[in-house]
């Protein structure tokens, strides 16, 4: 019997309530991967862009290329640190924006896959209770198939986890470009400051 085979024969006898909780973990999983996926795309190319802005600043340019998220905050002529401070602040919110569903997935798919886990036993004892009959042979496989849920849970929960630490990671390296470009523009301001 194919794994495929087994799941329909799990779900052909999981009563609506472990239903609730396959189809809450599968939602879980479908947003975490859109999440990674639309994330990802972002911060690589909001980190290129960045991190070319930074270069041709160090090449000698005067100001922030045009396409970074820096240029509304500065001009050639004058740049406020507060300003820059608050550009930068913007910049952090948007590269972690998203991020905050991941640690939810992450941290609670295990334990609704517990709770589904739970109650599939709950059921699978009330069952065997009314029945009358309790044998290994009808306890076991009613205990694996309660244990799909927990397995569920812990399988939406690593790669929430795992896209959430990428990500952040990715974010972070986004924020240090966006840093360095402001203490360029400020040391610049200095010069003019001193001269």
């Amino acid at each position: 019997m194919s794994s495929f085979d087994l799941f329909l024969n799990y779900m052909s006898r999981s009563g609506f309530f472990t239903f609730v909780i396959l189809a809450w973990l599968s939602l879980y999983f479908v947003i975490t991967f859109g999440i990674l996926f639309s994330r990802y795309f972002y911060l690589t190319h909001w980190l290129s862009v960045e991190k070319n802005s930074l270069e041709s600043m160090l090449m000698g340019a005067r100001n922030v290329r045009d396409d970074s998220i820096l240029r509304k905050c500065s001009n050639a002529s004058h740049t406020s640190e507060k300003l820059l401070n608050v550009c930068k602040n913007v910049a952090e919110k948007n590269a972690t924006s998203g991020l905050w569903m991941l640690s939810i997935i992450a941290s609670t798919a295990p334990f609704i896959g517990l709770f589904g886990t739970v109650v599939s036993i709950l059921e699978t004892f009330s069952g065997l209770g009314q029945s009358g009959s309790a044998s290994l042979g009808v306890i076991a496989p009613a205990i694996s198939e309660a244990l799909v849920a927990t397995a569920a849970g812990i399988f939406v929960a690593i790669p929430a986890y795992s896209a959430n630490l990428f990500l952040r990671r990715k974010a972070y390296e986004v924020i240090v470009y966006v840093q360095r470009e402001v203490d360029i523009l400020l040391s610049a301001n200095d010069v003019k400051k001193d001269s």
